[in-house]
């Protein structure tokens, strides 16, 4: 019968304690155990490969046999024993036998005890880390809540429970002040294990925080039915957010701002005043870049093969367009994600720029001179008379034959050049 030592007792009521303390999972301690004292066994015998541990559930026990073959001639007695004494254990043995013998705890020595109770911390710790990580990689790309914990000039520290994490000074927003209990929201841009244990990487200067947040304020972000194409921001001063709606009665912009600023104005409070510029998004590059350089308005704007744009803005509306340190037509680049140059229109010379990409110009020029046309004359009705039916057709009428006129203002250069090329033809002839 296996025999029991008060030795292995200890040592499970020891771990049993880690258990309570750290989290680990029993089986993954048994485990630990068994693999600390197979490392007890070969520092003791040189070698392991013959060794059995069995974890007794009902006495909370380990048992730990050395198997040795029956053999003939012995070559080594720590895998082997000879027919001779197997037969005095039991007269029914024969060669090739396998025959398991008890060996007892605390006939190790101090060092293979040793080198027991260092695997067994080595894998309970990188078992809790393991644990650890799982536990925090699903907050990856997610916002979390935790506790201000300490402050100092290079990081803020925050208690997310059973790790800390750093927000570091580069992800801080310049404004904020925090203080040891405060509740900081943050966004978990990675997690990790480093030498040092599970490493929690946080920010709140993110772009995706942002996103995050729109989420969580604005239902519409959430099922989808306003989507977020691009956000570009410098945390705590301004941001620029491109929207699109999937439903034609619902308006992108109108829903992220909210009912006088119901929606947008809590997020903006709540990242210390950070300016939003929330914009329209569209599929066609001019529009769009002339949609993220707002406030500044445009008078046109040309892009090439390379996917860089020209803005063309009036002169008055240069330093608006640039912005503040270039912060306007930076952040404008970064959410149209294309090179922007801006150039004054006293300064512009339209020939130069024949080559130009922008095959759609024209009719987007066209497009956003009869919406300016629209909204310039709020007071008309179009559903109550005909005579108001008739001036706003006029009126949209004149539009585009200044338009189509400022396009036939070549027409009579290329007549001319056509004739000249078809007389040189024929002088040919």
């Amino acid at each position: 019968m296996a025999k029991r030592t008060q030795p292995q007792v200890d040592i499970v009521a020891l771990f049993s304690q880690i258990e309570g303390m750290k989290g680990v999972k029993p089986e993954i301690i048994i485990d630990a155990l068994k693999d600390g004292i197979i490392a007890a066994y070969k520092k003791q015998y040189g070698q392991a490969q013959n060794v059995e541990v069995v974890y007794d559930e009902t006495t909370k026990q380990f048992l730990i046999y050395s198997v040795r073959e029956v053999v003939n001639e012995v070559f080594d007695s720590r895998l082997e024993i000879s027919l001779k004494d197997a037969r005095q254990l039991n007269d029914l043995y024969e060669v090739g036998d396998k025959i398991r013998f008890q060996e007892e705890l605390k006939d190790f020595a101090r060092s293979s005890i040793s080198v027991a109770k260092q695997n067994v911390v080595r894998r309970l710790k990188e078992e809790e880390q393991n644990d650890i990580l799982a536990e925090y990689k699903k907050f990856e790309d997610e916002m979390i809540s935790g506790i201000v914990d300490r402050v100092d000039d290079k990081a803020i520290f925050i208690k997310l429970g059973r790790v800390d994490a750093m927000l570091m000074k580069f992800d801080q927003i310049r404004r904020e002040h925090y203080k040891i209990g405060d509740r900081i929201q943050v966004y978990v841009s990675k997690v990790d294990i480093t030498p040092k244990g599970v490493r929690v990487y946080v920010s709140r200067t993110a772009p995706e925080m942002l996103k995050r947040i729109f989420e969580k304020e604005v239902p519409e972000v959430a099922d989808g039915t306003v989507e977020i194409m691009s956000i570009a921001r410098e945390a705590g001063d301004r941001a620029k957010v491109v929207v699109r709606s999937h439903n034609e009665k619902v308006d992108a912009i109108g829903t992220m701002v909210g009912s006088r600023g119901s929606r947008i104005q809590p997020i903006i409070n709540d990242l210390h005043g950070e300016n939003m510029d929330i914009i329209e998004w569209s599929a066609d590059q001019a529009t769009l870049v002339r949609n993220v350089l707002k406030p500044a308005s445009v008078n046109a704007v040309y892009t090439f093969e390379d996917g860089s744009a020209l803005a063309i803005v009036p002169d008055d509306q240069l330093s608006l367009a640039i912005g503040k340190r270039g912060q306007n037509v930076r952040l404008a680049a970064q959410v149209a994600h294309c090179k922007i140059d801006i150039k004054k229109a006293s300064e512009f010379d339209e020939s130069e720029f024949e080559n130009a990409a922008d095959l759609d110009q024209v009719e987007t020029e066209v497009a956003t001179a009869k919406e300016e046309a629209l909204t310039a004359i709020p007071e008309v009705d179009l559903t109550e008379t005909a005579a108001d039916q008739v001036g706003l057709e006029e009126l949209l009428g004149d539009i585009d034959v200044d338009l189509v006129a400022a396009g036939e203002a070549e027409a009579p250069e290329d007549t001319e050049k056509a004739e000249d090329e078809d007389a040189a033809e024929d002088s040919e002839a």
